[in-house]
């Protein structure tokens, strides 16, 4: 089940340059994403109203889209402003004609699309998904895979804390060897829950690097999204881990990375590396769990290293049932501490 009246993690910003146009298959829909010439992002759907081709295959000059197949042209709005074929005297109301527009939002290189009944530029829609501020941090690391699962498994598989020794093994993360018990606290957030600001895990080798006394604080949004604050007493990393839908079967997971830790930057490429190794390993074994899941077999979820996984299908039930029933969400979460080895 996909969440509606929510946001969704669109793509980062700068995959669409100004005066592009891009297609994308975001929850079952095509959606023809554009900038135009002056920088304003919008989407539409991708699906011309005249004959029914795809909006994308045609030309796009930095403020309105034309079709390939007649030459009708749509601006930014999805309004009609062109039929070319039409002659004098032919009278044509051409407001009558619209392509479904979806609200987009621009926040620190991203873009964000709204799932739900607003249409165009949904001004009364509350705002995206804040990512933790950084006082001079930029993006510096954006990897971007497809899992071959519906958003569900993606999202648990991210959220597990149980498998790192055996998914992720390495010298610079964890191996088995390294196991031992943890206890973290938990409390409800907006639209979810966080693991608050703790210092790291002894067998966290990778957060070492970053010198000093290093906390972080990782919290989870619905409908797919786990964003990590790091900090020192001089640095900030923040990361953010975003799951959309694309069609059944298919998740896109974009991982992004921001820092103000200016030593850093020249080891991008390697880090880039890393980031992009740990998020294959992540979609190599949600792979193979498919080939057991196409059997449907009864799942089990133990307390408490599965509790994050249940505490997601419980808020997504939640969102469920307030949209359906109008009235506001109402977090389940209850804070405590949960206990687990890895």
């Amino acid at each position: 089940m996909w969440l509606r009246d929510i946001w969704y993690f669109a793509l980062p910003s700068r995959q669409l340059r100004a005066g592009q146009m891009l297609h994308k298959t975001i929850l079952g829909r095509p959606v023809l994403f554009g900038r135009t010439a002056a920088g304003e992002p919008f989407a539409m759907e991708d699906i011309c109203p005249h004959r029914g081709i795809p909006l994308s295959h045609g030309r796009f000059d930095g403020c309105e889209v034309e079709c390939c197949y007649h030459g009708w042209r749509f601006d930014q709005g999805g309004t009609c402003t062109a039929i070319p074929s039409l002659v004098e005297g032919q009278h044509f109301n051409l407001e009558r004609v619209k392509v479904q527009s979806f609200p987009l939002r621009e926040s620190r290189g991203c873009l964000w699309i709204w799932h739900g009944d607003a249409q165009g530029s949904g001004e009364d829609l509350p705002p995206p998904p804040e990512i933790p501020a950084l006082d001079d941090g930029q993006m510096r690391i954006v990897e971007t895979m497809r899992f071959p699962c519906d958003i569900d498994h993606a999202v648990v598989g991210l959220m597990d804390p149980a498998h790192g020794p055996y998914v992720h093994q390495s010298w610079w993360w964890r191996s088995r060897h390294s196991m031992h018990e943890k206890a973290k606290g938990f409390a409800p957030t907006e639209q979810g829950f966080q693991m608050v600001r703790h210092r790291p895990s002894s067998n966290s080798f990778a957060y070492k690097l970053l010198g000093g006394a290093p906390e972080t604080e990782i919290r989870f949004r619905l409908p797919g999204l786990r964003f990590e604050h790091i900090t020192t007493s001089k640095y900030t990393v923040v990361g953010l881990t975003a799951v959309t839908p694309l069609r059944e079967g298919e998740t896109e997971v974009n991982h992004l990375i921001y820092w103000d830790v200016p030593w850093l930057t020249p080891f991008t490429p390697v880090l880039r590396r890393f980031a992009r190794r740990f998020l294959r390993q992540d979609r190599d074994v949600v792979e193979l769990q498919q080939e057991g899941l196409a059997h449907e077999p009864s799942l089990m979820l133990i307390n408490d290293a599965d509790t994050q996984a249940r505490w997601y299908h419980q808020l997504k039930r939640e969102w469920g049932r307030a949209s359906e029933e109008g009235r506001p969400f109402i977090n389940p979460i209850q804070a405590r501490t949960l206990r687990w080895r890895s």
